[in-house]
């Protein structure tokens, strides 16, 4: 079994560092976001996934990374776990550069890891907007989220989003016959009435 190297806290850290880099370095933020320069400047489609446009946006995203990254690196490990959040990020970023003049964020990545937790365990109980619900409803309402939202301007990079999460179911079809959710296999014994009336006899007597 694979050594579980615990990767989603070193990204955690790894974000919380380049957030304070960000915060005090000017210039910083301009060198490695995505933008029109990515096309030449290939490396902005991987380090912008660690940028972060302010502390609410790092909070939330470190949130749902440390939630569901530990789950889903425990369940498939460490390294197909890096696989997902990178490739993720990578397929949503390439995509959302047409349509974003800049982006930053780990979004992509992160919704790339619920939906291969969708697939993978899609009966787990998770809280959305207060409300305990299954893994696969709570994907259907981030995807209906970020089709409506497509359509209505904001600051939200929804197409990243859908495309991250898309990318994640891919990986969790990809890895469903190994690491589907195991039913519990409980075993029947049946024993003869006159082997238990024996036994009984033998060793409970007084």
């Amino acid at each position: 079994m694979e050594k579980r190297k615990f990767y989603t806290l070193w990204i955690a850290l790894i974000c919380v560092l380049i957030f304070l880099v960000q915060t005090f370095m000017s210039g910083f933020t301009d060198l490695f976001i995505l933008d029109s320069s990515s096309y030449t400047e290939v490396w902005r489609f991987i380090t912008s996934i660690f940028l972060h446009a302010s502390v609410s946006h790092l909070i939330l995203n470190l949130f749902a990374l440390i939630l569901f990254g530990l789950i889903l690196e425990s369940i498939i490990g460490s390294n197909r776990f890096l696989a997902v959040f990178l490739v993720s990020g990578l397929i949503a970023n390439l995509i959302a550069v047409n349509f974003y003049s800049s982006s930053l964020g780990a979004s992509g990545a992160i919704y790339g890891i619920l939906g291969a937790l969708t697939i993978l365990r899609p009966k787990m109980t998770v809280w959305l907007y207060s409300l305990p619900m299954p893994m696969f409803i709570a994907s259907i309402v981030w995807i209906l989220i970020g089709v409506f939202g497509l359509f209505t301007p904001s600051n939200t990079g929804h197409i990243a989003h859908l495309l991250g999460i898309a990318v994640g179911l891919l990986f969790g079809l990809y890895f469903y016959n190994n690491f589907k959710e195991r039913k519990e296999i409980t075993y029947s014994v049946n024993i003869p009435e006159e082997h238990m009336q024996r036994w009984e006899n033998e060793y409970l007597r007084n």
